[in-house]
């Protein structure tokens, strides 16, 4: 076993990792960054094929607000392009489609448009009452928290057709049926972005653009820069700490460091031994912050044919094994790539068909929605992160009701020599990637500050 001693040890190699051990280091001080995979990136993870084109079979998305994943990309030299918007989207609601430019698919009934507008409005209202620090201190975070999202829409939605988009659309980000998610916790996700409009929008919102190179272009020179303190396939087993450090070991290193920055999913955290046992409530925070399902499909085509048709590729069609699709070509708009995204129980029922029924199934939707050239693709790239060991599920984890009230003051506590990092643990655009990166930020300044160490170079 090597033994090795730094100044501060970092578990996971995902974004919050990766700018934790990036600035630490930048800061002048000494750093191990143990990853357990084979890979960096975490729950982003950017394929670049022969050809030079590229696919983002994890986060790939950037947008307004998001000042420090974009100072990051300015960092090391990386541009955006716009998420592709022109021509029209659509709907697919009990079979019938709608198309529509904008959020709101104004085309269907004007009873469900009008709905799905009040709807809006009412929660953008509430999210405005979250304090983004400490949400369980909102006014009615009891009621909130005791109720779960399907319980506020089935009370709040009175069409059909509304309801069923808005549990699609909003569940969705869970990767996890409404039922299982609490309202207080929807309403400060969402708060953290900015409200509803920005969570589910497109041009202005959270799918606004996309870095040239994908997500890759810039965790690739993040991991340059951090050089030999990087070790990959070392997956944490224990974390021990004690009066003078930490001892972070894995099945073949034995790292000591002042404190250990810990920057897993909440469900893998738990996969650790920690001893002496963390406080009670950060333990239960871990076993009751799970994540969903959902599967990241490619499908590539020699063209973005649809777009000759008028078509933005972006569609949804709630239950249906391609609920979600959004145009994914990189900035040269070839090969045209339809990214469809499936999540909560519905992934979980795909997941269950075999990789050829999954794929027909899949190809007879985009067939049935965008014509026949969709049912001959060049190319189909599979990625279900229900699956992925070290991610433990979907993009963000979620709490369930009473989870927030009870155990959410710990999501950013140090317990003892212990910090926290992930994109759960942001107040600002949590789960996204730029939430990632303000924890790593300000997991960075806590170890610094509170050992004395210098200052961060690039301070939030």
């Amino acid at each position: 076993m090597a033994d090795i001693e730094v100044d501060y040890c970092v578990v996971g190699a995902g974004f919050a990792g990766l700018t934790a051990a990036l600035r630490v280091k930048q800061a002048g001080q000494s750093v191990a960054l143990l990853e357990a995979r084979d890979r960096i990136g975490g729950r982003t993870f950017t394929e670049v094929r022969d050809d030079g084109s590229w696919i983002d079979r994890g986060g790939a998305w950037v947008g307004p607000g998001q000042d420090r994943i974009y100072a990051l990309m300015d960092e090391f030299g990386v541009k955006t392009y716009k998420q592709y918007t022109d021509g029209e989207a659509m709907m697919v609601v009990d079979g019938k489609q709608y198309r529509y430019q904008g959020t709101i698919p104004l085309t269907m009934s004007p009873w469900a448009a009008a709905n799905l507008g009040a709807v809006f409005v009412e929660l953008g209202e509430m999210c405005k009452t979250i304090p983004l620090e400490a949400p369980w201190e909102a006014k009615k975070a009891a009621k909130w928290d005791s109720i779960s999202l399907a319980k506020w829409l089935g009370d709040n939605t009175l069409s059909k057709p509304a309801h069923d988009l808005l549990e699609t659309a909003i569940a969705g980000c869970y990767t996890s049926a409404a039922s299982e998610v609490s309202m207080l916790f929807v309403l400060y996700q969402m708060a953290s972005g900015g409200g509803p409009g920005f969570v589910l929008g497109v041009k202005g919102g959270a799918q606004d653009s996309r870095p040239v190179g994908g997500m890759g272009a810039i965790y690739r020179p993040m991991a340059a820069e951090i050089g030999d303190s990087l070790h990959l396939s070392q997956p944490v087993r224990e974390i021990a700490q004690d009066g003078d450090g930490v001892t972070v070991r894995s099945a073949e290193m034995s790292v000591r460091a002042r404190r250990a920055i810990v920057a897993v999913p909440l469900a893998i955290a738990s996969q650790i031994r920690y001893e002496p046992m963390l406080p009670m409530d950060r333990s239960f925070l871990h076993q009751r912050m799970p994540s969903g399902a959902i599967f990241k499909i490619a499908v590539l085509y020699d063209e973005p044919f649809w777009r000759a048709d008028g078509l933005s590729g972006q569609s949804a069609a709630p239950e249906s094994p391609a609920t979600i699709t959004v145009d994914a070509g990189t900035d040269t708009g070839r090969p045209g790539v339809l990214c469809v995204i499936v999540e909560g129980p519905v992934a979980r029922r795909l997941g269950r068909l075999s990789e050829a029924e999954r794929k027909k199934a899949v190809l007879d939707d985009l067939t049935a929605r965008f014509g026949s050239k969709a049912a001959s693709p060049v190319d189909y790239i599979e990625q279900n992160w229900s699956v992925e060991r070290y991610s433990g599920g979907g993009m963000l984890s979620h709490a369930p009701t009473g989870v927030l009230t009870q155990f959410g003051y710990t999501l950013r506590e140090p317990c003892g020599r212990i910090h926290w990092a992930g994109t759960e643990s942001s107040s600002v655009m949590c789960g996204w990637v730029d939430g990632a990166v303000r924890s790593g930020e300000r997991a960075a300044r806590e170890v610094t500050e509170r050992d004395g160490a210098l200052s961060l170079a690039r301070p939030q």
